[in-house]
């Protein structure tokens, strides 16, 4: 019986198990929502904001940079950066965006979620290092937050999710 479907399986919106269940496999979509959304307005942010994107000036990534060298874990890195700040900044705020976009679509999820784990890693070691108490800087805690995402992926709601549905379908011969 060719293009009948013969399965029954049904999504968790429309399951009869519990809540508690369908709030245990939802958990991650706020989180995933969250720095997506955070990721999407802080490279939105920066690249609309004409004093960020200098070299040097009160309140440009140059200055920022040369403030943070002195107390950094890996001031090498900022050394990198500070060859060309206005274009480290171009390239934070460009993948801060990617992220912030794929991980809000479900795109590539476990790849979104690294990039934002390695640009929160960055940060941490070179803006918020010196940060005291530690849990005082964000940027630990975002590290942290990308972790189960990176795990889990965008199992579902997601583009990924969507294409795995998909190719399951073409495998059964539904397409």
């Amino acid at each position: 019986m060719t293009g009948i479907r013969m399965d029954t399986r049904t999504t968790r919106l429309n399951s009869h198990s519990g809540w508690r269940d369908t709030a245990a496999h939802y958990a991650l979509l706020p989180l995933r929502v969250f720095l997506g959304v955070t990721f999407l307005y802080a490279g939105l942010d920066k690249l609309t904001d004409s004093t960020f994107m200098k070299a040097a000036g009160a309140g440009s990534i140059g200055d920022t940079m040369h403030a943070a060298r002195g107390t950094a874990a890996l001031p090498a890195l900022i050394d990198l950066a500070l060859k060309s700040p206005v274009g480290f900044g171009y390239a934070i705020a460009l993948g801060e965006l990617a992220v912030g976009i794929a991980t809000l679509l479900g795109l590539l999820g476990r790849l979104a979620a690294l990039g934002g784990a390695l640009i929160s890693l960055s940060l941490w070691l070179t803006m918020s290092w010196a940060t005291t108490p530690y849990y005082y800087g964000n940027d630990l805690a975002y590290l942290m937050a990308w972790l189960p995402l990176i795990l889990a992926g965008a199992p579902y709601l997601s583009l990924d999710a969507a294409w795995r549905a998909r190719g399951r379908q073409r495998s059964l011969g539904y397409l």
